[in-house]
Order: C-alpha cells, then sequence, then structure tokens
C-alpha cells in the first residue's frame, strides 16, 4: 500500500504552511537529492542551501535519512496527485487522445520537478542504496496509468506483460528528463525546443505502439472476466 501524509507529521506541516523554515528545507532536499542522490548529498549541503545552520534542519526534519524519507514521501503525493488530475482531464476520450494530452501534461510538469525523475532512476537502477524504509511508488502508479490507458480493465490484476509495457512508457519520459543536460547540448537545443522535442518524439513512439496493432488497427478495449 502507498504510504499517506500522516496527521501534525513534519511532512504535513511543512505541505500545509509552503512558507515556513521546514517546507524550504524540504524544497532545498528536494533538489539536492534529485541532483546528488542520498550518498551524494549531505546534510550540510542541504542547511548552506536553505540559508540555515546544521542543528535547525535537524529540529525541523531529524537526520539526513528521516529527511529523505519525506522527500520520498512528498513526490511521491505530488505525483499522485498530478496524474489524478490529468485522468479527469482525459477520462472518456479515445486512447489517442488521451496519450498525447498526458504526455504534454506529465512532461511539462517533470520539466518543472526535475527531481521526481531524478529520484525514481537513482532508486531503481543505482547499486548503492540509502537506509530508507520507504521508496517511490513506482508499482501503484503504473497499474493506476494501466487502467487509465485502457490496457486493464481495473488496477487491481494487471498483467505483468501490460506492467512491462506501462514501465517502458514511463522509462522514455523519465530519461528524457534526467538526460536534459546531457541530451541538449549535444542536439544544441535550448529548453523550450528540446521540451517541444521530447513530446513529439514520445508521441511519435508511444502512441502508436499503444493505440494500433501489427496490422495497423486501432487495439481493442480490455473487456473484464
Amino acid at each position: 500500500m502507498m504510504e499517506k501524509l500522516v496527521i501534525g507529521s513534519p511532512l504535513e506541516k511543512a505541505r500545509r504552511a509552503p512558507d515556513s523554515v521546514k517546507a524550504k528545507i524540504l524544497k532545498k532536499a528536494r533538489r539536492l537529492f534529485g541532483e546528488y542522490g542520498f550518498h551524494g548529498t549531505t546534510t550540510r549541503m542541504i542547511a548552506q542551501a536553505a540559508g540555515i545552520d546544521i542543528s535547525t534542519l535537524h529540529y525541523h526534519w531529524g537526520d539526513k535519512a528521516d529527511l529523505f524519507q519525506a522527500v520520498i514521501l512528498d513526490i511521491n503525493e505530488d505525483l499522485r496527485r498530478r496524474l489524478v488530475e490529468v485522468e479527469k482531464v482525459i477520462h472518456g476520450l479515445p486512447l489517442a487522445e488521451r496519450m498525447e494530452i498526458a504526455i504534454d501534461m506529465v512532461t511539462d510538469y517533470l520539466f518543472k520537478c526535475p527531481e521526481i525523475a531524478n529520484l525514481t532512476l537513482f532508486r531503481y537502477f543505482r547499486k548503492t542504496r540509502p537506509e530508507a524504509a520507504l521508496d517511490v511508488h513506482i508499482p501503484e502508479f503504473v497499474s493506476d496509468i494501466a487502467r487509465s490507458m485502457q490496457l486493464s480493465p481495473d488496477a487491481q490484476s494487471v498483467p505483468a506483460r501490460e506492467q512491462m509495457k506501462v514501465l517502458s512508457m514511463m522509462n522514455a519520459i523519465f530519461n528524457f528528463i534526467s538526460g536534459e543536460n546531457f541530451f541538449r547540448p549535444m542536439l544544441k537545443m535550448r529548453k523550450e525546443t528540446y521540451i517541444a522535442m521530447v513530446k513529439e518524439t514520445l508521441k511519435f513512439i508511444l502512441v502508436p505502439a499503444f493505440c494500433v496493432t501489427d496490422q495497423g488497427e486501432r487495439r481493442p478495449k480490455p473487456e473484464k472476466a
């Protein structure tokens, strides 16, 4: 089950008071953990970025592992809310149109919050892992996306084959986000052009893959057993 925000927790207080010192520390921690990972980020780096001393950081968040867990919960909640917003916009539309709108909305969001893609890739593809009990809840998101994309009639029993299809799509999006500093200079593009080209490329690859069969026909909706 996906962990929820606990009422009265430091994270809940930070989200409720976005201008507080606690929220400022969380914001800087998200950026730094997203850029350098758990092991590459120190509490001193976070405190310096937030303009506070180490003791103030520990007062608000405890040790580094506690703060990292809060960051993971925070991005989980943000991503969950964003996917709910996307679903409200695309619900009931044809699948190809759903995908094009969803790619636009999710890509724009992740470029604004690149730490989400970065931390997901750090957590799943790095050999070193922090001493944290929480994780980025990709499995839950995969099931919800599979249902929204009509790959499965519900989110409770999504076949592994369909989950892999969703993971391939998410991996493509995350890699374009996390790889911006490598790909964009190589392509000699301004940021706005790069974002537009990422969307165009994702649609070029993913929409036909999910919406059209090898025979050029539209894929039928899955039926409930």
